[in-house]
C-alpha cells in the first residue's frame, strides 16, 4: 500500500542536461548589435600564434582539480538535491492526506474525563490545476538550479584557466624586465665611463641611473602581479603552485571559434535566465488559479477511551 500511495521521487535532479536547458530560441534582433571582431586574416594579415610545449593533460587536470574542490559548485549541487525533494513535496499533494490527534473531551458533556482520539483523511479530487502548477514551478526551479551548477562550473573553469594564462604571461614579462634592467645597466656603465673621460656631460649618468631604477621598479610591479595570480591559483587548487609550468594546448585555441557568433542558448547564464523566466510564468499561472476552489472530500474516524 505504501508503494502505491507514496510519491515517486524525482531522480533526474542530479543531472543537468545541456540539450534540454538550451532548448529555447533567442531573438537577437531586439538586442543592441554587438561589436564585430575581425580576425587578423580578415584584415589582410595571417594570424601568427606562439605556443609552448604541447601538454593538454596538465591544463585539463588542473582545471578538473579546481572544479572538484570548489565550495561554490558543491553548494549548488547540494541545492539540486534539496530542489528534488521540493518536487516530491509538491507531488505529495496528489495523494491522501492523513492526520490525527489526541485531545481531552468536553468537560460539560457526559464524556467528562475521557480522552478523544481523532483520525481524519482527505483526498484531493479536483483543484483546477493548482497542484499541477505548483509541481511545474518546482520543476522549473530545478532547471534554474541545474543551470546555476553549469554557471558555477563555467566560472571556476574560466578563473582557473585565466589565472594560469596570467601566470605564464607575467613569467615572460619578468624575463623581459630582467633583460631590460641588464641592458640599461650596461648603458649606465658606458655613460658613466664617458662622463669620467669628459666625453659627455655629468647629466647622462644621472639619467641612466634613473632609467635603471625605473626598470627595477617595473620589475617589482610585475613580480607582485605574478605573486597575486599564484596566490589566486593556490586558493583554487589548495596546493603550492610555485615552480609549476603549464602548456596551453594548441587544439583549445583552434576549437574555441573566437571569431564565430556565439550560440547564446548554450551559454550557462542564458540558460539560467531562461529558466527564471519559466519560473515566473508558472508563478503567474498559479496566482490566477488561486481564485478557484479545491474539492477535498473528508473522511473522519473518532474513537473514545476512558
Amino acid at each position: 500500500m505504501s508503494e502505491i500511495l507514496a510519491p515517486k521521487s524525482q531522480e533526474n535532479y542530479a543531472k543537468a542536461s545541456i540539450s534540454s536547458l538550451s532548448n529555447f530560441q533567442l531573438d537577437t534582433t531586439k538586442i543592441q548589435e554587438l561589436p564585430t571582431i575581425f580576425a587578423p586574416a580578415q584584415m589582410g594579415r595571417s594570424p601568427q600564434y606562439t605556443y609552448t610545449a604541447f601538454n593538454a593533460s596538465g591544463l585539463n587536470e588542473t582545471i578538473l582539480h579546481a572544479l572538484q574542490r570548489s565550495p561554490e559548485i558543491s553548494q549548488n549541487i547540494a541545492t539540486l538535491a534539496a530542489q528534488g525533494a521540493n518536487i516530491d513535496v509538491a507531488k505529495a499533494q496528489y495523494y491522501p492526506q492523513v492526520s490525527g490527534g489526541l485531545s481531552t473531551a468536553d468537560l460539560t458533556s457526559g464524556e467528562r474525563g475521557r480522552q478523544m482520539l481523532s483520525l481524519s483523511a482527505t483526498q484531493m479530487l479536483y483543484d483546477f490545476g493548482k497542484i499541477n502548477s505548483s509541481v511545474d514551478i518546482q520543476e522549473a526551479k530545478l532547471s534554474v538550479a541545474q543551470a546555476n551548477v553549469l554557471v558555477s562550473i563555467d566560472n571556476v573553469a574560466y578563473e582557473t584557466a585565466n589565472t594560469i594564462v596570467n601566470i605564464q604571461r607575467y613569467q615572460e614579462i619578468i624575463k623581459i624586465a630582467q633583460q631590460k634592467i641588464s641592458g640599461i645597466s650596461r648603458i649606465a656603465e658606458i655613460t658613466n665611463l664617458r662622463a669620467q673621460a669628459g666625453i659627455s656631460s655629468q647629466a647622462d649618468p644621472v639619467q641612466a641611473r634613473s632609467n635603471v631604477q625605473a626598470a627595477e621598479t617595473n620589475l617589482i610591479v610585475q613580480e607582485t602581479q605574478l605573486k597575486k595570480f599564484q596566490q589566486r591559483l593556490r586558493t583554487l587548487l589548495g596546493s603550492e603552485v610555485k615552480g609549476l609550468k603549464w602548456a596551453i594546448p594548441e587544439h583549445l585555441v583552434k576549437e574555441s571559434d573566437l571569431y564565430t557568433d556565439p550560440e547564446f542558448n548554450k551559454v550557462p547564464n542564458m540558460m539560467s535566465a531562461q529558466a527564471e523566466v519559466d519560473v515566473a510564468k508558472f508563478q503567474k499561472q498559479q496566482s490566477k488559479l488561486s481564485r478557484y476552489p479545491t474539492n477535498r472530500p473528508l473522511a473522519k474516524v473518532k474513537t473514545t477511551s476512558i
